[in-house]
């Protein structure tokens, strides 16, 4: 395991509140049709800061599989 780790997010789990994305370090979400998503070209560093702060636990970080 190389402790990679990249960004899901399930929309169906989503309310659009934005605290995530107002969080993100990189400035890599937004929201847009009233649910959080990676911005184009958006460089996500999987630091977790979105995932601690979502309050709907819409998004988190898993493994990267090898």
């Amino acid at each position: 395991m190389t402790g990679r780790k990249k960004l899901v997010i399930d929309p169906a789990w989503c309310k659009g509140c934005g605290i995530c994305a107002a969080f993100c370090p990189k400035n890599a979400l937004e929201i847009a049709g009233e649910k959080v998503r990676l911005k184009e070209g958006g460089e996500c560093v999987a630091c977790g800061a979105c995932e601690m702060r979502c309050p709907d636990y819409a998004l988190w970080l898993e493994d990267l599989e090898e």
